[in-house]
């Protein structure tokens, strides 16, 4: 195995170059979680992996509460399926926990102020009522509790982690907040190594060929919580020692070569890029400095052709008309060029524009 075949796999075990999927819960479960802490990048990782699925799908899928907008892991906005948004809260907790525990300290955050907080905001919401940032903010400043200097940020976070809230629905631009409880019921919890193999399977199913350094860094656990997840299901893995490193992915791989020319628009922080502690693969010796010529190095949307980062995008929506500019790292073959044409023409179908 090699970098160019870790970048074959990953494309197809992401559901970019294929898919088994018909709605943006199933995607969403696939991965685990998805990153969104920016809401229109978000939807289009999703509508990357759904073939003919519109902005207006992802949207109806937050509506209807198959997939949850929360911070579950990294103190970052993901979407989660509904179905898994408890035991994943649950198995992660300790790990945002300790991650929210200097800023609490930093700032003067003690336990009182976090109970009183979470006591105001529960009263606030409950009875199925769904309010804004600056809503659930005067609340809070009404009841005394100090906002200032981001602490109320991270009040909201921590109320996330401890299972208290989510997003709700959208009110015009800005999302609401809920009571997570109130808008997805509890359903049979997982015991901890349940919930340990169930995303440690998730992951190396849909982002292998991944190292462990890879699944604890996109997941918040620990090295040895990570090693002890693959023991937990390595009957169904197998690992490949590729230039030193030891990667994780599912027994049974499909022969991908030959491969046919793709290309893919990704937007900021999608799971192909942001998901891995080590992006070595796909950027393929690209001069991250050049990279960040064009935007916020890889954090910023990137053009992928054959599995490779070879430039960047960013796009201008007035309207019902998209423009698409381009900055490429490298020249394109007539066939790269025709799949990246191809993928702005996707991107024009997902918005529904010109």
């Amino acid at each position: 195995m090699t970098l160019s075949d870790i970048t074959r796999y990953r494309l197809y075990n992401q559901q970019l170059t294929q898919t088994g999927f018909q709605t943006p819960a199933e995607v969403v479960s696939w991965f685990g979680a998805v990153q969104a802490q920016d809401h229109p990048a978000s939807k289009w990782a999703l509508g990357n992996r759904l073939p003919g699925s519109t902005d207006a799908d992802m949207e109806q899928a937050l509506t209807n509460r198959t997939i949850i907008r929360t911070w579950p892991m990294r103190g970052t906005l993901h979407f989660v399926a509904a179905a898994d948004i408890h035991w994943l809260l649950n198995l992660i907790h300790p790990r945002s926990k300790a991650t929210y525990a200097n800023h609490l300290r930093r700032l003067e955050l003690n336990e009182t102020i976090i109970a009183k907080s979470h006591e105001v905001i529960t009263k606030a919401l409950e009875g199925g009522k769904q309010l804004k940032r600056s809503e659930l903010k005067l609340a809070m400043e009404q009841a005394g509790i100090p906002t200032h200097d981001n602490r109320l940020g991270i009040l909201w976070g921590q109320a996330s982690f401890d299972r208290l809230i989510c997003h709700g629905t959208r009110c015009g631009s800005e999302f609401t907040f809920v009571l997570l409880d109130e808008w997805v019921p509890r359903t049979k919890s997982l015991t901890r190594d349940e919930a340990l193999a169930e995303l440690t399977r998730r992951y190396f199913t849909s982002h292998g060929p991944a190292t462990l350094a890879d699944f604890s860094w996109w997941s918040s656990l620990t090295l040895t919580e990570a090693r002890a997840g693959i023991e937990l299901i390595k009957a169904d893995f197998m690992s490949k020692t590729v230039e030193g490193q030891t990667y994780w992915m599912p027994s049974s791989l499909p022969d991908l070569s030959p491969a046919e020319t793709t290309a893919f628009l990704l937007p900021v922080y999608d799971e192909y890029l942001v998901a891995y502690k080590d992006r070595s693969a796909p950027l393929d010796g690209l001069d991250l400095a050049q990279v960040a010529k064009a935007g916020n190095g890889i954090f910023s949307p990137v053009i992928v052709v054959d599995g490779r980062v070879v430039g960047t995008w960013n796009r201008k929506l007035q309207k019902n008309e998209l423009q698409l500019e381009t900055h490429l790292f490298t020249s394109l073959s007539d066939a790269q060029q025709q799949a990246l044409y191809n993928a702005t023409e996707r991107y024009r179908r997902f918005l529904r524009v010109a």
